[in-house]
């Protein structure tokens, strides 16, 4: 109770969506963007005491601010984790814990096969929003056959979501093909209503100058992002994040 009256020596600040199991793991957490983000998101999101208690293991947020300016990271903590652009449901570095397995010799079928397995726990990874539409979903242009490894259809953006899987590090010519199966959804898929659809590469390892240069004056609806197969250390983010608001 000293800690509750610590962190909110003004009673009437405190939602009043907030049940006390879901205060008392609020109150736990000593940095303030931090709490903020937590008590706006459990609000937000409607969050049991274990889904709150995940996501703070998980460290959402200095995943989601990693991603983001000092505004937009000051917003996050404020607001929660707001989705009004593409911008807004793309991570930095995606964790995907939850597949077991190990970091060595497997490929991309059998990744894209133990994400399809575990679709409840990428979908929680993916963030609020997304609904799986199909996996080597075949497209055909000037009579060549390509296959996008992952579809979704964000029901907040209304637009599809394209995700190709990498196991190496990306590529120039991965990037070009991610722009092309874009221009398919746009052109052929898309209908009345939809907006532009949204590309994540997904790899394993990424040079920020290659990607820079190979996206220079492309869709500005194109991500690349990273994935790791263990929980990040959040002290480790805690520490990236401070670093990237004090510049």
């Amino acid at each position: 109770m000293r800690l509750f009256y610590i962190r909110f020596p003004i009673f009437q600040a405190v939602p009043g969506k907030l049940s006390w199991t879901l205060l008392a793991e609020i109150i736990r957490i000593d940095d303030e963007l931090e709490r903020n983000f937590y008590m706006a998101e459990t609000v937000n999101e409607n969050w049991s005491s274990r889904q709150l208690i995940q996501q703070k293991e998980r460290g959402l947020f200095m995943q989601l601010a990693l991603s983001k300016n000092k505004k937009q990271i000051l917003a996050l903590a404020q607001k929660g984790n707001t989705v009004e652009k593409p911008e807004d449901i793309i991570k930095s570095s995606y964790t995907l814990d939850f597949l077991n397995i190990p970091e060595i010799k497997y490929s991309e079928n059998s990744l894209e096969d133990a994400l399809i397995k575990n679709l409840e726990h990428f979908l929680l990874e993916l963030g609020k929003g997304f609904a799986f539409v199909s996996r080597q979903y075949r497209l055909t242009v000037d009579n060549t056959n390509y296959y996008v490894d992952l579809v979704f259809y964000h029901i907040i953006l209304k637009c599809y979501v394209v995700i190709d899987l990498k196991i190496g590090k990306v590529r120039h010519e991965d990037i070009g093909q991610m722009n092309l199966y874009l221009g398919y959804f746009a052109i052929d898929k898309n209908n009345a209503g939809d907006n532009p659809p949204i590309g994540i590469i997904l790899a394993k390892e990424k040079d920020e100058v290659m990607v820079q240069y190979a996206m220079y004056g492309n869709n500005n609806n194109l991500f690349v992002s990273k994935y790791q197969m263990y929980l990040p250390d959040v002290e480790d983010l805690r520490k990236l994040l401070y670093k990237k608001i004090n510049l």
